[in-house]
């Protein structure tokens, strides 16, 4: 046989992702949306965005103006759809899905995919959780955009520590079990987040009356959410928020000691004290929260803190006391200011008179010594005071809540509730994953970024989904996965199922090449990977040419 007609194509975990995606009905839902090409008919707006998914979650360093080339070795028509070549996917066909994306506009068309899918599947929860991130912008783009609303690049606050680079800002919202990311905006790079929390959480809630969505969400989100106006005016939404530490009665239940509070103890090595707060003038719930655990990793911090400022007031006091003084007002004055300095130290001082004889050489029998300055005698302290008020804000924070019924939402549930916020750090982490390369250098439009910010949404959805869908049946059906180190488990991430399915690949061999005459068969299918093939369903099974029941 000609080795030339034998062709492989990488297949791996992609055909999971693919399936994911089908079966959520993605690509369909985007055509609903999204006028067709007129330039191109080969593939669909929303075959493009499966395409761009299929390489977002690929674990790889490809650039997405490089989708065409990503493709060339993979089994594009499984994947995607019947007449679908690689060549199909070039950056022109994609600049014009991001272009057409932003027309119809890009919080409009994610909410109303993510809307769907979510009340068809049911994985919307009780609570929505709110969020913002910054996404730092290294390639080249048009400062200038053709659309005065569009998403401006621009310098602010930057949550990865990059304040060289200019940014925008992605505001998300999850809810369920899953994490389900049910809403994306692109925000512009010096937003504020006390302003566009609020701002997301009336649109959400006015997107889903037009939907005629009647169910209402109890909103959670960090302390930019506490903004008392605000929340005033917001009829009949409820609310969870951890209060800003710059709060003075805050501050105040903080710092209280120990002994001083009722504590009532919950699993997990967590406490909590709850009291009516009427801060605002607004009637609210606040629940005082204990972390044993938190505690002593914040313990260890201060600590360390402690030391430094205690090594860093000897050097000080060093220079201190070897400074002449020309009055005893400017050593006190002196001492005064450095004390200022150092928050867990006092120092304890006596200022002395600094004399010597006047003249050179030695001096004579019966000479006096004349006064030239003074100088400072000191040592050091902890203050204790300090340290305790410190230690006592250990481990500590304050949430907030307008449900004021404790039946409807225990003390138990509030904490459960707020915890339930890292779901969105997780998807911000994921997001910011280098595999998306926002920075890809067919973005040169304002635009086109903020389209970019779906895909990247739509991706966490098909990966929060996925995973959510194989856990849940594992557990229903009493069945474990292999993790890294052998130890079977029922909670596998969906990263490392991909990593399981590496190697699987799609031989073509071809009779008569020149006529496109060939036999293809799926290689290197394991009993595990069979077996986490069929969990996701006839999708994948027909991606892997697998037969199902």
């Amino acid at each position: 046989m000609d080795f030339r007609s034998v062709v492989t194509q990488n297949l791996d975990h992609l055909g999971l992702v693919s399936a994911i995606a089908k079966e959520l009905r993605i690509a369909e839902r985007i055509d609903k949306r999204l006028e067709k090409d007129q330039v191109s008919k080969y593939a669909s707006m929303g075959q493009r965005v499966l395409a761009l998914i299929i390489n977002g979650l690929g674990f790889t360093d490809e650039r997405l103006y490089m989708v065409s080339q990503f493709f060339q070795n993979k089994p594009v028509e499984r994947l995607i759809g019947e007449g679908v070549r690689a060549e199909h996917l070039n950056d022109d066909a994609l600049a014009r899905l991001l272009d057409a994306i932003y027309e119809y506009g890009t919080t409009k068309l994610y909410g109303e995919i993510a809307f769907e899918i979510g009340q068809e599947f049911g994985l919307l929860g009780n609570s929505a959780h709110l969020d913002t991130t910054s996404l730092s912008l290294q390639g080249a783009y048009d400062e200038d955009s053709q659309h005065d609303e569009a998403v401006q690049i621009t310098y602010g606050y930057s949550k990865d520590k990059r304040f060289d680079l200019k940014q925008v800002m992605l505001s998300l919202t999850s809810t369920g079990k899953s994490g389900f990311p049910l809403w994306m905006e692109a925000l512009d790079g010096n937003g504020s987040d006390k302003k566009s929390l609020h701002a997301s959480i009336e649109k959400m809630r006015q997107f889903a009356l037009q939907l005629k969505l009647s169910k209402e969400f109890t909103w959670v989100a960090d302390s930019a959410l506490y903004t008392v106006d605000k929340l005033l005016s917001a009829k009949g939404l409820k609310w969870i928020t951890r209060v800003p530490e710059t709060i003075k009665s805050a501050q105040e239940l903080s710092t209280r000691p120990d002994k001083e509070i009722k504590w009532q103890v919950l699993d997990k090595g967590y406490r909590v004290h709850e009291m009516v707060s009427h801060y605002g003038d607004l009637e609210q719930r606040w629940l005082l929260v204990s972390s044993e655990q938190a505690y002593k990793r914040e313990k260890k911090t201060l600590d360390r803190r402690i030391m430094k400022e205690e090594e860093a007031l000897k050097k000080a006091l060093w220079h201190l006391g070897n400074s002449v003084y020309s009055c005893e007002k400017d050593a006190l004055k002196a001492v005064k200011l450095l004390g200022k300095k150092y928050r867990y130290h006092d120092i304890i001082s006596q200022i002395e008179l600094v004399e010597k004889f006047v003249g050179r050489g030695r001096p004579k029998a019966g000479s006096a010594k004349m006064m030239v300055g003074f100088h400072v005698k000191a040592t050091i302290e902890k203050n204790v005071k300090a340290i305790g008020e410190a230690l006592n804000r250990k481990g500590r924070f304050i949430l907030a809540t307008n449900e004021l019924d404790a039946s409807v939402l225990s003390s138990e549930n509030l904490l459960s509730e707020y915890k339930a916020q890292s779901q969105v750090e997780r998807g911000f982490r994921f997001i910011k994953d280098p595999w998306f390369m926002v920075d890809s250098v067919f973005l040169k439009k304002n635009e086109r970024i903020e389209a970019l910010m779906v895909i990247m949404t739509l991706c966490l959805m098909v990966y929060n989904v996925g995973e959510y869908h194989l856990r849940e049946l594992l557990k229903k059906n009493g069945e474990t996965l292999p993790n890294q180190l052998g130890k079977e488990i029922q909670k596998p991430t969906l990263r490392w199922i991909f990593k399981l399915m590496q190697g699987i690949s799609v031989v073509r061999i071809f009779a008569n090449k020149a006529e496109n005459i060939y036999q293809e068969v799926v290689s290197n299918i394991s009993e595990l990977t069979e077996r986490v093939i069929l969990y996701f369903g006839k999708h994948a099974a027909l991606i892997y040419g697998l037969q199902t029941t």
